[in-house]
C-alpha cells in the first residue's frame, strides 16, 4: 500500500522524465555532438523541445511555426497550427505540467532546498502578458517582417530568448564541437546569460519560464477553458477555504478559475481539497439517474 501510495504521489515526475527521455532519447547525438535528422524529425512534439538538441527525436512546435513562416516558400502551416489546436483543444496547458522537458528542468531546480521561495513577484499578473507580447512579436511578427535579402527570416525567439534551446542544444553542441567554439560569440554569450538568470530564478520562484515567457504555453492556456481535459469544481461541496490557491505554484484560485489559462495542470488543487470538491473530466464520476423515491441509499446517491 505505501509502495502505491509512493507511485502515486510521484506520478507526475515519473510522466516528466520518461516523456523527457523518449522525445530526447537519440543518446548517439549527445556522444557524437551531432543533431539527430531522421525522418521522425518532420514531426513535432507537443512541448519546448528544440530541434538542435542532439537527443531531440521530434520537433519543437514553436521552431517549427518560426521555420514557416520565415520561409520565402511558406507562410502558413496547416499541420503545425493544426497540432497546436489538437493538442490545445484536447489537454491545454496540461502539456506545461506533464510533458514539457524545461518544465521539468524548473521544477527540479524549484525543489533545491534551503533556499528562500518567492510566492508571488512584484506586477506578477502583468507579467503574465509577456508571453503573449513574445509570442506576437518574436514568434510571428519578425520572422514574417525582419528577412534577409532571399526573403528568408530567422527563428527569433530561439535565436535571441529560449533558454531551453540554450540548456538542451546550444550548450551541449559547443561543449562537443570545437569548431563552434571557436566561432560563439556576443549572441552566444546572451543566450547564456538568459538561462543562467532563468536558472537562478527558477530556484526561487516556481517555473518563471512558464509563467512570464513561454509562447508555447501562452497558446495552450488559451484553450484550457476549452479543452476536453479541464477541471470542475462541485460548489456544493466546496467551501472556498482557499487551500488550493495557497497550494497552487501557479497561484491560481482553482475555487474561481478552475480552467485558467495560468493552470498547468498539476493536480496539486485536487490532492489538497479536504472536501474532493475538484474533478477533471476525465476522472469525475456520474451519479446515476435515481429516481427521486429511491431509498436504497447506494454509494452513487451519497
Amino acid at each position: 500500500m505505501d509502495l502505491v501510495k509512493k507511485i502515486k504521489s510521484n506520478l507526475r515526475l515519473t510522466v516528466q522524465i520518461v516523456f523527457t527521455a523518449l522525445t530526447n532519447g537519440y543518446f548517439l547525438g549527445f556522444a557524437k555532438g551531432k543533431i539527430y535528422q531522421g525522418d521522425s524529425k518532420q514531426l513535432c512534439v507537443p512541448g519546448l523541445n528544440c530541434y538542435s538538441c542532439p537527443g531531440a527525436v521530434g520537433s519543437c512546435p514553436i521552431g517549427s511555426l518560426q521555420a514557416v513562416l520565415g520561409s520565402r516558400n511558406f507562410k502558413f502551416s496547416f499541420y503545425i497550427i493544426g497540432f497546436l489546436m489538437m493538442i490545445g483543444a484536447f489537454i491545454g496547458r496540461f502539456v506545461c505540467g506533464w510533458l514539457c522537458p524545461f518544465g521539468l528542468v524548473q521544477d527540479l531546480l524549484y525543489k533545491i532546498p534551503g533556499i528562500k521561495k518567492i510566492k508571488k513577484v512584484i506586477f506578477d499578473k502583468q507579467l503574465r502578458y509577456l508571453k503573449y507580447i513574445i509570442l506576437v512579436v518574436f514568434v510571428i511578427i519578425m520572422p514574417l517582417t525582419l528577412t534577409n535579402y532571399a526573403g528568408d527570416g530567422n527563428p527569433w525567439f530561439c535565436k535571441l530568448i529560449c533558454p531551453s534551446g540554450t540548456f538542451f542544444a546550444g550548450i551541449p553542441l559547443v561543449s562537443m564541437n570545437s569548431s563552434l567554439r571557436r566561432i560563439i560569440g556576443p549572441l552566444f554569450t546572451w543566450k547564456v546569460f538568459i538561462l543562467v538568470s532563468t536558472v537562478i530564478l527558477s530556484i526561487k520562484i516556481y517555473r518563471p519560464f512558464c509563467k512570464y515567457l513561454c509562447p508555447l504555453g501562452g497558446i495552450y492556456g488559451l484553450f484550457n477553458n476549452y479543452s476536453l481535459y479541464k477541471y470542475e469544481v462541485d460548489y456544493d461541496k466546496c467551501t472556498k477555504c482557499g487551500l488550493c490557491e495557497k497550494k497552487c505554484d501557479m497561484n491560481v484560485a482553482a475555487y474561481k478559475t478552475p480552467n485558467s489559462a495560468e493552470c498547468i495542470r498539476c493536480g496539486k488543487c485536487i490532492e489538497v481539497c479536504p472536501k474532493k470538491a475538484i474533478s477533471t473530466t476525465f476522472s469525475k464520476s456520474q451519479k446515476p439517474n435515481c429516481n427521486s423515491n429511491c431509498k436504497l441509499n447506494c454509494s452513487g446517491c451519497k
